[in-house]
């Protein structure tokens, strides 16, 4: 199947529409339309068969349905071809019994993976790629994480975040350091003198926590 994309800005930024595309992978023809609805984890690694790729995708594999739980979908991208990601996902499944349940998408031509700013334009390679969008159920980028090659992302603070997000959305309150699930949330700062000279019952203006 031939790539399609969508015009793209030269950078994206937390609230820009993700660039829409369709797609080989492991589990068929893929399209981010087809997510409208969930909230997505589209994530990408420098190349298959690596070892900080591989520890990060039987990570991912073991949280698929923590990620589900959230009604949130992963999907990964490498340039590699669908022949690799197949190999080496069936090499995972044999050598460490993990079944990556989640597709693979092929990004051989690096069409994707530039797009998203994940590969510089004149980048010939994906040495340096190993990038984290979370996406909403309506299609906008809610979050960027970036990690260097040489070191593994934390597959359960990706999740704490997509919670976070969703958490923070339906609760209208901000969400501290640290924040997991039944922690104490926060209040949206006051916006005007006026409210900031409310009294608080001994917190701060610009730090109230959630009560009730």
């Amino acid at each position: 199947m031939t790539e399609s994309l969508e015009a793209a800005p030269a950078a994206l930024r937390i609230n820009d529409k993700a660039p829409g595309f369709a797609a080989r992978s492991t589990a068929g023809d893929v399209s981010l339309s087809s997510y409208r609805g969930r909230w997505l984890l589209f994530f990408s690694h420098p190349a298959d068969f690596t070892s900080v790729c591989t520890s990060e995708f039987i990570a991912f594999a073991r949280a698929h349905e923590n990620f589900s739980k959230l009604n949130c979908d992963l999907l990964g991208l490498s340039v590699d071809s669908l022949y690799a990601h197949v190999a080496w996902l069936r090499d995972i499944e044999r050598t460490f019994g993990i079944k990556v349940r989640f597709p693979l998408i092929e990004d051989s031509a690096m069409v994707i993976a530039k797009a998203y700013g994940m590969l510089d334009n004149s980048s010939e390679n994906s040495g340096t790629v190993r990038a984290t969008y979370v996406i909403d159920p309506k299609g906008i980028i809610r979050a960027i994480v970036w990690y260097p090659m040489n070191v593994g992302r934390s597959v359960g603070e990706l999740l704490r975040l997509v919670e976070a997000l969703q958490t923070s959305e339906r609760e209208g309150a901000l969400t501290p350091e640290g924040w997991k699930q039944g922690d104490v949330l926060l209040e949206p700062a006051s916006a005007s003198m006026e409210e900031a000279y409310e009294p608080y019952e001994g917190e701060s203006w610009y730090y109230r926590e959630r009560r009730g």
